[in-house]
């Protein structure tokens, strides 16, 4: 049998012990990641010092502190699955949105979707956003990907209607009563309204992002989603996808990214084409000025 091995001064390295060592790494960087900038990063550090603290007054004999922090450490495990039960949950939904499932992974040969179709149901979003921009109104979109959020639809106003510019208009209308939440969008149709979204506990947001970019970020650090950001006070665009936002995005930059999220490649010309061509679309520009 083949020795997969080698010595360095008197240690005996496999090359699965490597192996080991970069699967730990790449483990730690993505919890890293987790808890980056948010409170369970503090506790962690504060837990961290204690259990340092425990070994020092240990090798002192200070048995009367050892024994205190004795009892901590000897409950360390639940209470870490206590404290960071969000970031654990974060964390397996993570390794559940497994590369399989990615529209270029292997399972989606089997599951694979009509894309012209939704990328011709993307048009009227980005003209809803255009009119929602120049009128410094807010809004929340949410396109579903491979999670089909159907948790985060009941808990709001059920709708199931095609998309179009109109309908998006009146929702996140500032005297509709659907305006408050979010719009989920799946399979080219608008789900629900009114949907309520997790809020991210990240401390490191500047102070200008309102609810609406922490409910979008939070959104995307538990989802495979990609969410569509339209801030009330300034009226400039963002994206949130796996847990980072992208802000100050001009219409040309929404719609690059926009199709390489959802499409994994930029929205066809003729596809924008075609639906500029059709007679509401048109109607549309003619109303209002480019």
């Amino acid at each position: 049998m083949t020795d997969w091995s080698f010595n360095i001064a008197f240690l005996t390295i496999r090359w699965v012990d490597i192996l080991d060592v970069v699967l730990v790494s790449f483990l730690l960087y993505q919890l890293y990641k987790l808890v980056r900038g948010s409170v369970a990063f503090r506790i962690f550090i504060g837990f961290v010092t204690i259990y340092l603290v425990y070994w020092v007054v240990r090798a002192l004999q200070m048995e009367l502190l050892t024994a205190i922090l004795g009892q901590f450490i000897g409950v360390g495990v639940i209470a870490l699955i206590i404290l960071f039960q969000q970031e654990i949950r974060k964390f397996l939904l993570m390794v559940g949105r497994s590369t399989f499932m990615r529209e270029d992974g292997f399972l989606s040969m089997f599951f694979r979707r009509n894309v012209n179709q939704q990328q011709s149901t993307l048009q009227p979003v980005l003209d809803a956003v255009k009119s929602l921009t120049n009128n410094e109104t807010g809004a929340l979109i949410v396109f579903t990907k491979t999670d089909e959020l159907r948790y985060f639809e009941e808990n709001g106003d059920l709708i199931d209607a095609i998309i179009s510019k109109r309908l998006l208009i009146s929702i996140f209308n500032k005297n509709s009563p659907l305006h408050d939440g979010a719009v989920i969008v799946r399979n080219g149709r608008i789900r629900a309204a009114r949907c309520i979204l997790p809020v991210t506990d990240k401390t490191d947001l500047p102070a200008q992002y309102g609810l609406r970019h922490r409910a979008g970020l939070g959104m995307s650090e538990v989802t495979d989603a990609v969410i569509l950001i339209v801030s009330e006070e300034t009226g400039q665009l963002a994206i949130a996808h796996e847990g980072e936002l992208e802000t100050n995005l001009s219409m040309a930059e929404l719609r690059a990214r926009l199709g390489k999220l959802l499409f994994a490649k930029p929205i066809a010309a003729d596809t924008l084409t075609a639906h500029l061509r059709a007679p509401e679309v048109q109607k549309d520009l003619q109303k209002e000025p480019v």
